[in-house]
């Protein structure tokens, strides 16, 4: 507990002796510079000035289960069996898959201020910075196999725009099958991962990560154009709030979608979808296929407009780039 007994103390933004943090926390000012050291390495920003202390610039908002349950609509909470928050994981996706197997973990939430192994779709890297932006995995039975699971990735992907409009965030869009794009640049992302039968029961683990207030030292490392929640509404979104509101649209259109699946969603995902009608090339395995994007059928798929027809394909190892 000394790490976030000593961040809950630097969460105002003011600066703090290493006498008055020692004391605070019984440990030694020796201690103390240790502790400095690894949250720097972390990625977390820390001004160290001789004679006034350490301060974190700005501040810093801890991720607070009693707030996020403040905003947690009581339906939400009954569906959400149990929640594992901390400090830093791995990876909150892996995490949920090593207790996934051979176990009932629906429900459960897995949530980490940092991830030091964060992976994105392919195996790609998600630079996780302490305690700046929002990275969640949460675990979800469906009886019906993973036949049942067409859309999911889309749906979700629907349920994270809808919940940053509850927060005033504007012109999000969503690219197929998995990201959230603003101005061009990527917001946040979405991993799926399954245990269990093909045809029988299984649980997903979807993986949520967002770009909140990313640092820009460490955004340098992110191998696409990026934005953040900053960068689109001015100031910096509440970390906790926007967990709970994700959490309250995600959930009720999980439950939506064991019963309808994704086609009645069609319209509305393609209202956000950023490559509507725009000329594109999927990668599929080693090929490229241009054509134009005519948006995704009732099953998920993206269609493409070729010179032979519209053709549908499904992800795996499909990707989309905006024609040049």
């Amino acid at each position: 507990m000394t790490i976030r007994s000593l961040l809950s103390i630097l969460a105002d933004g003011k600066f703090h002796s290493g006498r008055e943090l020692g004391e605070a926390l019984g440990i030694s000012r020796s201690a103390i510079w240790k502790h400095m050291r690894r949250l720097e390495e972390d990625g977390l920003e820390i001004y160290s000035v001789k004679g006034r202390g350490y301060r974190v610039p700005g501040g810093l908002e801890l991720l607070d289960l009693a707030q996020i349950n403040d905003w947690l609509e009581s339906s939400v909470k009954a569906e959400l069996a149990d929640v594992d928050l901390q400090l830093s994981m791995g990876s909150t996706n892996e995490k949920a898959m090593q207790e996934t197997q051979g176990a009932n973990c629906h429900g459960r939430l897995y949530l980490a201020e940092q991830q030091s192994a964060g992976r994105g779709r392919r195996g790609r890297p998600w630079v996780s910075p302490f305690a700046r932006n929002l990275y969640f995995s949460l675990v979800w039975r469906f009886e019906q196999g993973v036949a049942a699971l067409e859309g999911l990735s889309l749906m979700v992907g629907l349920a994270l725009v809808k919940a940053m409009e509850k927060l005033s965030i504007r012109d999000v869009q969503l690219k197929w099958p998995n990201d959230l794009l603003s101005q061009g640049r990527k917001l946040a992302g979405i991993l799926l991962e399954v245990n269990g039968e093909a045809s029988g029961e299984c649980q997903v683990v979807i993986g949520v990560g967002i770009n909140v207030n990313m640092p820009n030292e460490l955004g340098a490392m992110i191998d696409q154009p990026w934005i953040d929640l900053k960068n689109i509404s001015g100031e910096v979104v509440s970390r906790n709030r926007l967990v709970a509101e994700v959490l309250n649209e995600l959930v009720v259109r999980l439950r939506s979608f064991e019963r309808d699946g994704f086609a009645g969603l069609v319209d509305e995902w393609q209202s956000y979808h950023a490559m509507q009608g725009q000329p594109i090339v999927l990668q599929v395995g080693g090929k490229e296929i241009a054509g134009v994007c005519q948006g995704v059928d009732g099953s998920g798929a993206i269609l493409l407009q070729t010179a032979t027809g519209v053709e549908a394909f499904h992800g795996g190892e499909v990707s989309v780039q905006r024609s040049v």
